[in-house]
């Protein structure tokens, strides 16, 4: 990797990391101050509500420091310099759901302070999404219920071949006789 990328990659991380310390305070914040103005009759919480809040808050807890561990800078202590970025936090896949997994926490944090606690019903949103991943990524492949048999079945099941533009150069270039291609027989 290039130093140039590194440092870019380590100024993103400590951005995201800074965030990530303040969203981790400030919906807990929101929260409180939203219940004390919108609802006080709501003051203590239930024990119903606090469990809510103690279930959600963990594994939130969790997450960032799995993603603080990832994203932490590693410099060296007498100059200073740059030995590890981390892993890049704006990498999509597993980091990228931690991220969607802690905002969707953080609002039902927020909203539920302000508007109660049925607002917690969206964070069913998380397990819904994963289920949907697991079906359309594993167990609708490994059953043939896949989008790509559903599409292939619509356009009449016909064997269609798909060819990149890179094989199209090299069919031409065997046709040729080109002696940088290898042809294969079947």
């Amino acid at each position: 990797m290039a130093h140039g990328a590194a440092k870019r990659i380590a100024q993103q991380n400590e951005q995201a990391l800074r965030n990530l310390r303040l969203g981790m305070f400030i919906p807990t914040l929101l929260s409180a101050v939203f219940r004390l103005l919108f609802r006080r009759s709501s003051l203590p919480p239930s024990k119903g509500s606090l469990a809510l809040y103690v279930v959600t808050y963990l594994p939130a807890l969790f997450l960032s420091r799995y993603l603080e561990r990832m994203g932490t800078t590693r410099r060296d202590p007498t100059t200073g310099a740059l030995i590890s970025p981390g892993e890049d936090l704006n990498q999509p896949g597993v980091t990228e759901w931690c991220f969607d997994i802690l905002y969707v926490t953080w609002a039902c944090q927020i909203g539920s302070g302000a508007f109660g606690d049925w607002v917690w019903w969206f964070y069913l949103i998380i397990p819904l999404y994963a289920g949907y991943k697991v079906w359309s990524n594993f167990i609708g492949p490994m059953f043939g219920w896949s989008r790509a048999a559903s599409s292939q079945a619509a356009e009449g099941g016909g064997e269609k071949e798909t060819i990149s533009k890179r094989q199209e150069k090299l069919r031409k270039r065997s046709e040729r006789g080109d002696p940088r291609v290898r042809s294969v027989r079947k």
